[in-house]
Formats: structure tokens, sequence, C-alpha cells
């Protein structure tokens, strides 16, 4: 703590002021060397390189729709077909292309029973990209 006479009588007493002049100091050396290194940093090499024009390789899976009814029917991409039917097309689909994307259309009040075996002959088959498709629409007006 700094020491200073600040009465009359000349008696030392503790300063009650912050000395910023060190600070004030430092921060100039500081501010002279960042002015000094900066253009030290931003020092680029010109380079002319080649341009190619290419488009992204995108290849879209496969996607098959399935929908289960409230009375067990099953539709394969809108066409009505037998759960023997569903095991025989996702046999074959799998056999082509394992990352084939199933979209299971389920309606409201379709019994469990039957959307977990269409889930199990899917899973059987090799297909594991399989997503629920849901519609916030009342489900008489939505349907396959």
């Amino acid at each position: 703590m700094a020491m200073g006479s600040l009465g009359p009588a000349g008696g030392r007493r503790p300063m009650h002021e912050i000395n910023v002049i060190p600070l004030v100091d430092v921060m100039l050396v500081l501010l002279v060397i960042f002015i000094v290194t900066a253009p030290l940093l931003t020092h680029a090499v010109k380079l002319d390189l080649p341009r190619a024009s290419s488009q992204p390789n995108l290849i879209r899976a496969d996607r098959v729709e399935i929908a289960v009814r409230r009375d067990g029917s099953l539709f394969w991409d809108g066409e009505p077909v037998t759960h023997a039917e569903l095991e025989r097309r996702a046999a074959a689909i799998a056999g082509r292309a394992l990352d084939t994307e199933v979209h299971l259309h389920g309606d409201a009040t379709a019994p469990y029973g039957d959307m977990a075996r269409v889930l199990s002959t899917l899973a059987r088959s090799g297909l594991s990209r399989i997503g629920f498709v849901t519609d916030p629409r009342n489900d008489e007006a939505a349907g396959p």
C-alpha cells in the first residue's frame, strides 16, 4: 500500500488513490507490440488454384409406403396386398438394397397386433430403415 502525506501535519497515512500510471504504461507497450506483430500474422501466399465444377452425387434410396388400415388390410404403395405378399415383396426389396426406406402409415385405430406383425415381417426380411408417418389431419381425410 502506498504511503503519502495528505494532511497538514505531514503524517504518513495510507494513500486512498489507485496509481494507474504503471497500468497505462503496460497497456501502451502491449498496444505497440500488437500493432507491430499484426501485419506479420496476415501474411499470405497467393496461389492460383484450379477450379472444378461438379454436382454432388446424390443417390436417393428407394422408398416404399406401407399402410395398415383399421380393418387390418395392408397397402404397398397404394396397392392392396396380403400379408404373404408383403413378406415376399419385403424379401425382394431387401435382396436388392438394404438401404431402402420404409414409410409405415398406420391408421389411428389400427390394432397394435397388425402393426407389430408388419414391423416384425420387415425386420425379418432385413429392412432396418423403417419410419412411422403421422398425419395431424383427421384419419378419415388421410389415408392411402
